[in-house]
């Protein structure tokens, strides 16, 4: 099948129905532009190449993973000899799931069920990326899991920080630990797995302030927040899970490099992906940051946070009729 047939959809095929749709303005633009890219050629050279390359990058893939998927492609024309462009697309998602699967979550892990008890999530992130909507759905989650949550309001710099995980809190019928505007977070993080310890609960959802103004008291702020929790839970947390916007773009590299250099991320969330034709970035920051994408944001709903599996990811992408 061509890529000029890229674009059609199936029907509903095992629940993934919410995936595909998520991702339809990702796959119309990335594919548009591989389609042009192609136009006219019959065989795979230098210069399908350099239009795929400009293709990838106006995707939001990345410039250093864009010149990294070439690379391979041109590796794969180079032993082939001659690859037709019907060929591309096979190609293609072929190298694009194995960058995926370099940077992917344990199996062990991929049924979001954490075996320590309780289980901590420290929450990073700019504030308007969808940080506490994120924190909400992953609490319905896990509670539908069968497991008791608890939040950790420590994000006291803005008053309306600390009301809107309230609403979500209430919501989902899950208990807050909270302080007033301005109190210390470390404080709130230290109380809130103090009550986790005593009450036995499973999972420990921790906010944190999303102010970039100064990389060194970011740093500070989240290392001391850190540190006061190893007090309580000596490992924790168990999870620094980064949030971004996927329709930011580059913006998102950008927020990324700065949350790395200021805690160990070891997970990564990326959020609004249905309202955006830039989920190529997806693919980037998995492979520059080597932190793996564990949940996608694909709706307003509850339920429309999904653990992220690079195979029907990729799969939806390169979906044909």
């Amino acid at each position: 099948m061509g890529l000029l047939n890229i674009f059609g959809t199936e029907g509903e095929q095992n629940g993934s129905s919410s995936l595909e749709q998520g991702l339809a303005k990702t796959k119309e633009n990335l594919f548009m532009r591989i389609s042009r890219a192609v136009a006219g050629k019959s065989k795979v050279d230098d210069e399908v190449l350099d239009n795929l390359e400009e293709s990838l990058i106006s995707a939001d893939v990345g410039v250093e993973t864009t010149l990294k998927i070439i690379e391979r492609i041109q590796n794969r024309v180079a032993k082939e000899k001659y690859l037709n462009t019907a060929e591309l697309n096979s190609i293609l998602k072929d190298e694009i799931l194995s960058l995926l699967a370099q940077n992917s979550i344990p199996n062990s892990q991929t049924s979001s069920k954490p075996d320590q008890k309780p289980f901590v999530i420290m929450v990073v992130g700019v504030n308007g990326v969808g940080k506490t909507t994120t924190i909400g759905k992953l609490a319905y989650m896990f509670k539908n899991q069968g497991k008791s949550v608890l939040l950790g309001a420590a994000d006291t710099f803005r008053a309306a920080a600390v009301e809107q995980l309230t609403i979500w809190a209430n919501r989902v019928d899950v208990p807050i630990v909270k302080q007033q505007m301005g109190a210390d977070p470390a404080a709130v993080a230290f109380d809130t797995l103090s009550s986790a310890k005593a009450n036995n609960v499973d999972v420990v959802i921790i906010d944190t302030a999303g102010r970039l103004h100064n990389k060194v008291n970011l740093m500070n702020e989240l290392s001391k927040i850190r540190r006061v929790m190893q007090k309580v839970i000596p490992d924790a947390p168990h999870e620094v899970l980064l949030v971004l916007d996927g329709s930011t773009g580059q913006n998102a590299f950008a927020q990324a490099r700065e949350f790395t250099a200021a805690t160990e991320v070891n997970a990564i969330a990326l959020t609004k992906l249905d309202g955006t034709a830039k989920g190529g970035v997806v693919l980037g920051i998995s492979d520059q940051f080597k932190i793996p994408v564990k949940y996608i944001g694909l709706g307003e709903k509850m339920t429309d946070l999904q653990m992220f599996d690079r195979v029907a990811f990729v799969e939806s992408l390169f979906k044909v009729e």
